[in-house]
């Protein structure tokens, strides 16, 4: 996990400082922002400190309409307990009392330049924060989004992962990261794959070098990020040791908590790798729509006239 801090916010959503441009390198620690309302009429006994307080157009509205003396009270109430910052999503118009308040405090104030509806811009922001400050690890292997599934591809060195995947790349799916993957849990079942910016675009193939997708292939080449569903497991080939099971028994790989479901392919010279991680993430896909190949291939045998 990342520290987080004010400027950091400013930065990604272009965000006006109206006071406390002294005071950005205040950290962020929660992802969840808070509204004040109940606080406004006196009400702190649930009030999380710790959050960015949003101030859309309601709040705004109400702090107008109170007389000086009252909402200088309601205003100062908060601003006691020093949150990170404050974010007016609503004109900037009348805020005097508020920037006074801040510059007083050494809060910073910001106002989005972008006029949009005060639940969008929250929720734009809370996605940025939970993926900021999402525990995080970082796994050998190669990351890709392949027909809209994302997938973790792991396997010893040398045993063709990046081969692999610049073969799917040219078939249309997407890399996200290479050689370094790192794993974001944005909650208990959710698993966010992307890169360590370093590697960022760039697949490195034995014998070639480093190649940059993007350059190479174009923007369609690359997914900045992507939330795994599959772990694929690239294991070198063992005579006798593959079967012809109509079906096996789904595995699972526990990253950060977050159980995934694993597939191991054996690896020879003349497999298609890139085509059986197709083949595995379309037949998945199938399975999460309720269909099973071998539950109708069984029902055909059954069914079947004897005569």
């Amino acid at each position: 996990m990342k520290n987080i801090t004010v400027e950091n916010i400013v930065q990604k959503f272009s965000l006006k400082v109206l006071a406390g441009e002294d005071h950005l390198n205040k950290t962020i620690s929660q992802s969840k922002v808070h509204r004040p309302g109940l606080e406004f009429v006196g009400y702190f006994d649930f009030f999380p400190t710790e959050r960015v307080q949003i101030l859309g157009t309601k709040e705004i509205t109400y702090l107008h309409k109170l007389d000086k003396e009252e909402r200088e009270t309601r205003i100062g109430n908060i601003v006691h307990y020093h949150p990170p910052c404050f974010i007016v999503t609503a004109e900037e118009e009348g805020l005097t009392y508020l920037t006074h308040y801040c510059i007083e405090e050494k809060i910073p104030l910001l106002i989005t330049n972008k006029k949009e509806p005060t639940s969008e811009f929250i929720t734009k922001l809370s996605s940025f924060l939970s993926k900021k400050l999402a525990p995080e690890i970082s796994v050998h292997g190669v990351c890709l989004n392949v027909s809209g599934i994302g997938i973790l591809v792991r396997g010893d060195s040398g045993v063709g992962k990046s081969e692999t995947a610049h073969t799917l790349i040219g078939r249309g799916h997407r890399l996200v990261a290479d050689d370094v993957v790192v794993l974001k849990k944005l909650s208990p079942n959710t698993l966010l794959g992307t890169h360590d910016e370093k590697t960022k675009e760039f697949l490195a193939l034995r014998s070639i070098g480093l190649l940059n997708v993007v350059r190479l292939y174009g923007r369609k080449a690359f997914q900045d990020e992507t939330r795994i569903a599959l772990d694929i497991n690239l294991t070198k080939w063992e005579k006798d040791d593959l079967n012809n099971e109509l079906e096996h028994e789904l595995q699972y790989t526990e990253y950060s908590g977050v159980r995934i479901p694993t597939i191991e392919i054996q690896v020879q010279a003349g497999r298609d790798i890139a085509g059986l991680i197709e083949a595995a993430v379309h037949n998945w896909i199938l399975k999460m729509q309720g269909y099973s190949a071998a539950e109708e291939f069984m029902s055909r045998i059954e069914n079947l006239d004897p005569e």
